[in-house]
């Protein structure tokens, strides 16, 4: 889901150039990277419009970091092709770093600096004007929330403060895409939570890419997500359409306390064989009832009244027959499955 575009105040002469609305601000197609015999990206593809803030998600070793450190120009790809605000990512390295604001899950900072002193260093390498930095320095201040922090070096914050300056870093030459790495790790629960406000606050004006193993952080902060698993795209799309995809193939839960001398073997072979019914597998026995896991790609109606028959005709007392709620931590767990 695209969010409004929005204007974004770029300084002339800082050698950023915005692509018109509705241009894509992050192209990749068929993206590989190979480390040796590795290859921890294995073709990956995708877009993200202007005004998107987009969650970049899958377990620990997927690949997330490795596309976010080829995105921004940290180490280049096998083969492929990437763009960022429309600047490619082999012929135009320079524009496109340009462009992007970093913060990676780790930033480097030198922690005897002052907050002021870190971001004019900043500035410098960014090679913002002299005459526009002190200007751009405190709007930075202000936007991330470093004001009470303004005095102390950075030794001295807090692991959310120190990300907040990771923040401004990112963004004190105005670019129109952040990228940001596990943006929330190693934060309290309170810290989190401000960190999330803030990264919501930011997309009005940014295009954002947010790369984590966070289920939760992407559902609170994102309006998309991308999900990866071993070096693949597995899912693209808003929680919602993932979640009715999930939902494609419907699976009951099944609980019944059976006859004398009833089987759960024969119970699962008899609903296996039921119209429709993909898989039935055993779930476990509590209060002397059995639980049944049945999966279908058929009518919904035609099975309910199928498993009711059958119980009734070979004296199953049932105890219960719900459709199961598939949730978006269950989809993330099918898909990252490999």
């Amino acid at each position: 889901m695209t969010g409004a575009a929005s204007s974004i105040s770029i300084p002339k002469g800082d050698g950023v150039k915005v692509p018109s609305t509705g241009t894509p601000m992050i192209e990749v197609s068929e993206l590989r990277k190979f480390y040796g015999d590795f290859e921890a990206l294995k073709g990956i593809s995708f877009t993200v419009g202007k005004g998107e803030i987009v969650g970049f998600l899958g377990p620990n070793g997927a690949g997330k970091t490795t596309t976010m450190k080829i995105l921004t120009g940290f180490i280049s790809a096998t083969s492929g092709r990437f763009a960022v605000a429309g600047h490619d990512g082999f012929q135009e390295s320079l524009e496109l770093r340009r462009a992007i604001g970093y913060l990676p899950e780790n930033a480097p900072m030198y922690p005897d600096m002052g907050i002021v002193e870190y971001l004019e260093f900043i500035a410098e390498i960014r090679k913002i004007p002299s005459s526009k930095r002190r200007a751009r320095i405190f709007k930075m201040v202000e936007l991330v929330g470093l004001g009470p922090m303004i005095k102390k070096n950075i030794g001295e914050l807090s692991k959310g403060y120190r990300q907040r300056v990771g923040l401004a870093q990112a963004m004190i030459h105005e670019p129109p895409v952040l990228i940001l790495d596990e943006p929330t790790s190693g934060l309290d629960p309170n810290q989190i939570v401000e960190i999330r406000r803030l990264i919501k606050d930011l997309g009005r004006e940014h295009t954002i890419i947010l790369s984590t193993h966070n289920l939760p952080e992407v559902q609170a902060t994102c309006s998309r997500m991308i999900i990866i698993s071993g070096g693949r795209k597995v899912a693209d799309g808003t929680a919602d359409q993932l979640e009715r995809e999930g939902r494609q193939s419907s699976r009951f839960v099944l609980n019944a306390r059976l006859p004398t001398g009833g089987e759960p073997y024969h119970v699962r072979t008899q609903l296996g064989a039921l119209p429709g019914v993909t898989s039935a597998e055993e779930a476990g026995q509590a209060d002397g009832a059995h639980r049944f896991t049945i999966s279908t790609s058929g009518s919904e109606t035609e099975l309910t009244e199928a498993i009711f028959s059958l119980a009734v005709r070979e004296g199953w007392a049932l105890r219960e027959l719900r459709r199961d709620v598939v949730d978006l931590e269950q989809i993330f767990h099918r898909l990252t499955q490999y």
